[in-house]
């Protein structure tokens, strides 16, 4: 199942790096989840670890987002839209057909998202093109689960699973069992006759 992404614009209270005063500043932010309901309760959760307890988040607007993939990248702090168009051939006109698609990379300039994304999409098998990338004004993003917890429960899943279910050799003794008690009952069986 792949991951709706929903953009959330929130007005908050933040601290001026340049100044040292105190600013309401209103950016956008990126979340993965089911609803514009849960959109909602994940980014006031989420900003909560930023705010004292005094500040409050006012979310001025929610909306599904048209990134296909999001892909961070280690010791960036800035995200690219890129853009890519797939190319495909259409036997029947006889044309080329390009379909879009957009990424958010993580980068530190439009040079190295322009690498990322290359670097991204090298498993490809068709043809494609990047012809924008152009500075996200998303200031982060959080996805429902990271990787590293999503593969520890999945693992976690697996091993109980494993667990739950018996071991192929035992389960071949088994059955090996149930054919010789099914052929000595046939054998003990001694089938009627009408002439009793």
């Amino acid at each position: 199942m792949s991951a709706t992404w929903y953009e959330c614009k929130i007005k908050y209270r933040k601290l001026d790096e340049a100044s040292g005063m105190q600013k309401v500043a209103s950016e956008p932010f990126l979340v993965d989840a089911i609803s514009y309901t849960e959109a909602e309760s994940r980014i006031t959760e989420e900003m909560a670890a930023y705010l004292s307890d005094s500040d409050d988040i006012k979310i001025t607007n929610i909306k599904v987002a048209n990134y296909s993939e999001i892909h961070p990248f280690e010791n960036s702090d800035r995200w690219f839209k890129s853009k890519v168009s797939l190319i495909a051939f259409d036997e029947e006109s006889g044309k080329e057909r390009k379909t879009n698609m957009y990424l958010l990379i993580q980068a530190n300039d439009v040079k190295e998202a322009y690498d990322n994304t290359v670097s991204v999409m090298k498993g490809t098998m068709g043809e494609y093109s990047i012809p924008a990338i152009t500075e996200s004004p998303i200031m982060d993003v959080f996805p429902y689960f990271s990787g590293e917890e999503d593969d520890m429960e999945r693992i976690k899943r697996f091993n109980e699973v494993k667990a739950s279910v018996p071991e192929v050799a035992e389960l071949n003794d088994d059955l090996e069992l149930a054919d010789v008690l099914a052929s000595e009952t046939e054998t003990d069986f001694e089938p009627r006759t009408g002439e009793e």
